[in-house]
């Protein structure tokens, strides 16, 4: 069922609807108006700050004030987003309904602010190429760090990697994180979403896994390399590795990535996508090994749709962003992954 007027309470729809977001707050939109509904902590900056034709509602109880809304405006049907509202919160919202005598429906549609974000505009992808292109510099900026650390022999636990990186991506508090940055030495980089350790050091010849992203006015950006670390050291995707199996896994991951990125075409369905990386793992034999699906879509949030996955029966359409990073994971040995970031665009997938 499909309904013109909802409310939000994600931060990301809170942005999306208004130019402005709070940790406390609700949209409700309409076909003719847009409020938005916060206490007072926020509500001098949200009058600052939201686009135009958004009616800043200073409440101390938002359940409240949006159910005096509904009944104020008449509205019979109201589109609401059943991942992120809570039981306790709907319920409430239908009993101030109900002491009001507003008859209104409630229309549980999952997802449904992600679904209306899945294709960026020019000016969208604009911002996510220009978050990808600050990362970049991140990223570069680390591996150089990296490089100085085993010529000058400091001793650096993943933990104390983690923070310089952190400190890297941020540009010194300039920019938010788009997510926790994932570290992992040798072992460590088998686990996909793994925890820095304080015990395990960085030395030379180690294979470093390194995945993270930063905001740029909001939106995100993500990429993943796996290097080897030494001298002179960089996070391109040309890697040599001392070990030979580590060289034949990359070898693996990258060609997956590459395939996947290179035969990518609108109007294919998500799970097309994941089949191109996919079959060149398992067709290596490491089929077992690559663990999560192919890609994510990425925007206002880290995660967004599509979902480039096994599963998934989207339809890749023009102006979809999204990350391709298959990857294998060698149990106590090592782990690798590669991820890139590409917009469609004229038909294919375009690098961010």
């Amino acid at each position: 069922m499909e309904v013109e007027s909802y409310f939000a309470l994600s931060q990301s729809a809170q942005y999306y609807e208004c130019g402005f977001d709070c940790d406390n707050a609700i949209v409700l939109k309409t076909p003719e108006s847009k409020f938005f509904f916060t206490d007072m902590r926020y509500v001098l900056e949200a009058k600052q700050n939201v686009i135009k034709g958004v009616e800043v509602v200073d409440s101390a109880e938002l359940c409240t004030s949006l159910a005096k809304a509904i009944k104020k405006l008449n509205l019979t049907t109201l589109g609401f987003d059943s991942l992120e509202v809570s039981l306790d919160f709907y319920h409430s919202l239908c009993a101030h309904l109900g002491k009001l005598g507003a008859k209104c429906e409630l229309v549980a549609m999952p997802n449904f602010h992600q679904h209306l974000r899945v294709c960026k505009s020019e000016s969208q992808i604009a911002l996510i190429r220009q978050s990808q292109k600050l990362n970049k510099k991140a990223f570069k900026k680390f591996a150089d760090f990296l490089s100085c650390a085993i010529v000058d022999k400091k001793p650096l636990s993943e933990q104390n990697l983690h923070f310089y990186a952190s400190t890297f991506l941020s540009m010194n508090g300039k920019y938010e994180l788009s997510f926790n940055p994932i570290i992992g030495i040798n072992a460590t980089g088998a686990k996909p979403h793994a925890l820095p350790s304080a015990e395990i050091t960085l030395n030379k010849n180690d294979l470093l896994l390194f995945d993270a992203g930063i905001k740029f006015k909001h939106y995100c950006s993500d990429m993943t390399r796996t290097a080897r670390v030494g001298k002179n050291m960089d996070f391109s995707k040309e890697q040599k590795f001392k070990n030979k199996k580590q060289q034949k896994i990359y070898d693996i991951v990258r060609k997956a990535q590459e395939n996947a990125i290179t035969k990518a075409r609108v109007g294919m369905k998500a799970k097309e996508i994941d089949s191109l990386a996919r079959k060149c793992i398992e067709s290596a034999g490491y089929g077992e090994f690559f663990v999560h699906s192919t890609g994510h879509g990425i925007g206002l949030d880290i995660h967004e749709l599509p979902r480039i996955s096994a599963r998934s029966e989207m339809v890749i359409e023009e102006g979809m962003v999204f990350s391709i990073e298959p990857g294998i994971y060698l149990g106590d040995e090592f782990g690798v992954r590669i991820e890139d970031l590409v917009v469609m665009r004229n038909g294919v997938a375009e690098v961010l």
